[in-house]
């Protein structure tokens, strides 16, 4: 999802070469070698991920050999040909106990696989890349693949009740607000870790709520249950807070709130549509 939508909101100020499966497999190391050699980018930013939170836990190893192997491929490519990289990760990088948003500088101590395996790749490129950065980023949702929103609008229009957990908190993220400020971060910021979200936050049932709100689906029925009643294999973080610190400290501005955030992907979906 988001790197479909990052390559067509840069196509539009930088040329932009793809990269994704099955051409460019980043857990074999001479086919990112052989990519990051032909085409010399001035930046790579590396998003692809296993991202499945719940199959992470079922399949550790995919998980390690696509988030952390996979990275450390990108990263050493990288540093071999002295190209700055951008590595996407995560806010499950933190265990959720913190009863304030989350800085760049807290310490970081995952409960699950998805984010142990992306601390990890944090890891190998903070040490292997001579020019780099970290951006964290949460619960993602564009035009590209699917998301949060796009579920919950077809659940409503079939008329489905919608039970949704209400003891996790987070900032929504537009895929092509985030892709701007990955711009800027490239042409302007200082290397190191960046959070990345847009402003506000809510829990996953105020988020759904919004939706159908905005989506004028006013009859659908969301009701709010906790996350032990959701049945998921993972453990998630109760505070998926993320403050923009950094963002602020490098003069860079910050996204606007999840709502307009919303309001703006909506009118873009019901544009597309016709």
């Amino acid at each position: 999802m988001l790197g479909q939508d990052l390559t067509a909101h840069l196509e539009a100020c930088h040329q932009v070469v793809p990269a994704d499966l099955p051409e460019v497999d980043i857990t074999v190391p001479r086919v990112i070698e052989r990519t990051v050699h032909s085409t010399h980018p001035d930046v790579v930013i590396h998003a692809a991920a296993f991202t499945a939170v719940d199959d992470c836990e079922r399949y550790p190893e995919k998980a390690f050999l696509v988030n952390a192997q996979g990275t450390r491929h990108v990263a050493l490519a990288c540093r071999q040909a002295r190209i700055p990289m951008l590595y996407i990760s995560t806010d499950y990088v933190f265990d959720g106990e913190k009863p304030a948003p989350y800085v760049e500088s807290d310490r970081p101590s995952p409960i699950n696989i998805y984010g142990q395996s992306k601390l990890e790749g944090e890891r190998h490129v903070i040490e292997l890349v001579e020019r780099s950065w970290i951006v964290r980023t949460s619960w993602l949702f564009g035009p590209q693949g699917k998301n949060f929103v796009k579920t919950v609008l077809n659940m409503a229009q079939r008329g489905e009740s919608l039970r949704v957990v209400n003891d996790q908190v987070g900032a929504p993220t537009y895929t092509m607000d985030l892709a701007e400020m990955l711009r800027r971060i490239v042409e302007k910021g200082g290397p190191g870790i960046y959070h990345v979200t847009n402003q506000g936050y809510c829990s996953w049932y105020e988020f759904a709520r919004e939706v159908v709100r905005q989506a004028g689906l006013r009859q659908a029925e969301v009701s709010p249950i906790p996350t032990s009643a959701a049945g998921r294999l993972a453990r998630r973080p109760r505070n998926s807070r993320l403050e923009n610190a950094r963002l602020r400290a490098e003069g860079l501005d910050i996204s606007p709130p999840w709502q307009d955030a919303l309001r703006r992907y909506l009118m873009r979906e019901a544009q597309v549509k016709g």
